[in-house]
């Protein structure tokens, strides 16, 4: 496991202000209660979350070029046939997944092909389980082609306490399966617009992990 690049000043940050804290305590507690001790486990305790909010674990990830892979680790809570309105513009099937706070939230590519589109949509900070979510949010959407031609359209959507989207795809080129697509700071959902005729293997309230559970296969 290691610490995401995109949280390295945070982290540096949250070690730095625990350990001040902690110093000051020390430093200055003549009597030591119970009230010394519980405020510096809760300084220690908020600043593993922190950080344990930025790891990445180490993974054998899957590649296979007929499989929709998951983007990110969490709960599916959308599974259903949509019209995708923003690029697609056709009929798909929607799988969403919701990251919680305890989630690994490094989004990863689902398939391989070339990069489309990508678009960054300001927006509100709904609740990322919210059904408007998807469209209201702010958002950043990236569309891949196959080698086959088929289309797949991936939605970072960021949530209550999101406040950052981070993508690394650009327009033309060409990426791979399970590689990194970007990172959503304190947040919180992934949807996938995929072809109509895939066969999905996931249901409403499974857990998956980015880069491992198979969604689909086209």
């Amino acid at each position: 496991m290691y610490i995401h690049r995109e949280g390295y000043k945070i982290c540096i940050i949250t070690a730095l202000v625990a350990l001040v804290i902690i110093s000051v305590i020390v430093n200055y507690m003549e009597v030591w209660n119970g009230l010394g001790w519980l405020v510096i486990a809760a300084v220690l305790c908020i600043a593993v979350v922190i950080i344990r909010f930025f790891r990445i674990p180490k993974r054998e990830l899957v590649h296979n070029a007929n499989q929709i892979i998951a983007s990110a680790d969490g709960k599916i809570v959308v599974v259903e046939q949509v019209f995708e309105t923003e690029f697609i513009k056709d009929n798909c099937i929607q799988i969403s997944t919701f990251m919680s706070p305890s989630n690994v939230h490094v989004n990863r590519y689902p398939i391989s092909g070339k990069v489309l589109y990508t678009n960054y949509h300001a927006g509100k900070y709904f609740i990322a389980k919210h059904p408007k979510s998807s469209t209201l949010n702010e958002r950043t959407t990236i569309c891949l082609e196959t080698a086959s031609g088929k289309k797949v359209l991936i939605r970072q959507i960021a949530g209550a306490l999101a406040r950052r989207i981070v993508c690394y795809a650009k327009e033309g080129e060409m990426v791979q399966q399970g590689s990194e697509l970007g990172f959503i700071k304190f947040g919180s959902r992934v949807d996938l617009f995929i072809p109509i005729d895939a066969d999905v293997h996931v249901e409403l309230e499974d857990k998956v992990k980015g880069g491992l559970s198979v969604l689909a296969t086209i």
